[in-house]
């Protein structure tokens, strides 16, 4: 089984790119979503980000007969958010949080997998390179935009002002380094066509005979 990582900063249209690949049959394991579950209702790490960041805590309500919470304790992501910008330190500590979670569902996404008999599996990983994991893929896929293009999106989707946006931006590994450390770089600065001719054109070298 190969396994190819797809990375980019946020507001580059990964996303997009992954769902192509999705639909294309091949598995995918989105960390950004698992984040999500890991934090919301209930989330394994909603304990522990909460005693660390207490305004982003939400707290459960209420009970059921058993007397656990009916309501399960979650996580104000805008809030949460909010707290890192004030503060970049606090990405650290919630790394250190979040991160174990995050490879042990990794690890166990490529486990079934790999009894499937799955040829590629995709990792789909914004910071693919900040945790090493691009050491044990066999090609890596950066999806990269014009900063201005990035921006405008950050904006629009987060209901951001543009300077907002750019800080946000200026807290992850610049894409320039990202692409150097590509095998293949997606670019998304066009229309979606052109990234769909993109992505059917990494899919026809997956599946060339050389690398299924």
């Amino acid at each position: 089984m190969k396994i190819l990582g797809l990375t980019g900063g946020i507001g580059m249209g990964k996303t997009t790119v992954a769902r192509m690949l999705q639909q294309a049959g091949f598995p995918v394991f989105d960390s950004d979503l698992e984040v999500h579950r890991l934090q919301g209702p209930g989330g394994a790490a909603v304990g522990a980000i909460g005693r660390l960041v207490p305004s982003a805590l939400i707290p459960g309500e209420g009970a059921d007969e058993h007397g656990h919470p009916a309501i399960r304790p979650s996580l104000n992501r805008a809030a949460l958010r909010k707290a890192v910008m004030d503060d970049p330190t606090l990405i650290r500590s919630l790394e250190r949080i979040l991160h174990p979670l995050v490879f042990a569902a990794r690890d166990r996404f490529l486990r079934r997998c790999r009894r499937r008999g799955a040829p590629w599996v995709v990792l789909d990983v914004p910071l693919l390179f900040e945790t090493g994991g691009n050491r044990r893929c066999d090609c890596v896929v950066v999806v990269s935009a014009p900063h201005q293009t990035q921006v405008r999106r950050i904006a629009r989707r987060r209901g951001m002002t543009a300077a907002e946006a750019a800080r946000m931006i200026a807290l992850q590994m610049p894409d320039s380094e990202k692409r150097r450390r590509a095998d293949i770089v997606i670019r998304t600065g066009l229309s979606l066509a052109d990234t769909r001719a993109q992505v059917r054109s990494l899919i026809r070298q997956m599946k060339s005979p050389g690398n299924a």
